[in-house]
């Protein structure tokens, strides 16, 4: 059976779930990754509300779609960010609250083991998200960087998230990280590493998601290949790389969809992103869950873009071979000598 398709339902939380919900049904979905934003999925009722996880499930099983995982990207942030006035605009106000940095911190890790409980009350067993990072500005060493400066970075992690981990664990529920600029993982090499700081422990893995890797000019198969039994969820998400002479790799403080950065994001199948081999090499992994579309486009309509992403991705998953292609040439096995 070919693994199902899901949208992340983030960059469309400007609309109702079910005006998304009725939209992702006719466009071919087998289900929606809930944001913990908007209207689409809200931690504090789901914990609140006695019913509030039923009638979400509800809503979607009415368009005959499901769920796997819910997304809370934007708290996640907030745990181990140095907090400035960026983060108000993306975190509910309760988490904000009187933008105290440490207490911004304190709420947001709050938030994210409240997220695991959500997570076992709607029944899935995936959580992706963010964690942020306090040594993203050190990227470039210079002024010059000591190892003790990204080892804090490290520890930082290993205290502020392994409570959070606790409660994932006693909830049964991963945490899965996208590996992302601005986190704590943003490549192959911090992804060992934030594994390391954790202990390995088991909670914590990754969604993977080639686009934020390819434009670094890390290939995506390779990741896949590093953590076979750490990619607890895919994002389908393209991009591409326009370098051309005048553009830079780090895009020039330009916002996505100008056309004078030197990467952008891109609809399924329209970037650099070769989605062939990567199927090929979740195969090899066992990986069985969602196909989770994360769509982002600024040049594209965007339910143009989803109705094709949806029919692309359909196109081409596949399952692996059940035996080797070349079986039927064994006359032992066919029990000729």
């Amino acid at each position: 059976m070919a693994r199902p398709v899901t949208m992340f339902t983030g960059q469309w939380a400007d609309l109702p779930l079910e005006t998304l919900a009725q939209k992702m049904s006719q466009f071919g979905y087998n289900g929606l990754e809930l944001a913990c934003w908007g209207d689409h999925f809200e931690v504090e009722k789901a914990l609140d509300q006695d019913d509030y996880c039923a009638k979400k499930r509800a809503l979607l099983e009415k368009y005959n779609l499901q769920v796997f995982a819910i997304s809370n990207h934007l708290v996640g942030q907030a745990v181990l960010d140095n907090i400035d006035e960026r983060h108000q605009a993306i975190l509910p106000a309760y988490i904000w609250g009187d933008g105290d940095l440490a207490g911004v911190n304190e709420r947001a890790a709050d938030e994210m083991m409240n997220t695991a409980r959500a997570a076992q009350k709607l029944g899935v067993g995936v959580v992706n998200g963010f964690t942020g990072s306090s040594i993203w500005h050190l990227l470039y060493s210079f002024p010059p960087v000591s190892p003790a400066m990204i080892d804090e970075g490290f520890d930082l992690l290993a205290e502020r998230f392994n409570p959070i981990l606790d409660v994932f664990g006693e909830c049964g529920v991963k945490f899965a990280l996208e590996v992302h600029p601005t986190e704590i993982a943003f490549d192959l090499y911090t992804a060992e590493r934030a594994l390391e700081a954790l202990n390995y422990r088991e909670e914590f893995g990754f969604n993977f998601d080639p686009s934020h890797l390819i434009w670094q000019g890390v290939n995506p198969v390779e990741f896949i290949r590093r953590f076979p039994d750490r990619i607890y969820h895919v994002h389908m998400k393209d991009a591409i790389v326009t370098l051309n002479g005048r553009s830079g790799i780090l895009s020039s403080h330009l916002n996505f969809g100008d056309p004078s950065r030197g990467w952008d994001f891109r609809s399924l199948g329209r970037g650099g992103v070769n989605f062939e081999e990567i199927i090929r090499a979740l195969n090899q992994a066992g990986y069985q869950g969602p196909l989770s579309v994360e769509w982002e486009d600024s040049g594209m309509d965007r339910e143009h873009g989803a109705k094709e992403a949806c029919e692309f991705v359909k196109r081409i998953d596949f399952e692996p071979s059940k035996l080797a292609f070349d079986a039927a040439f064994d006359k032992k096995e066919q029990g000729q000598a």
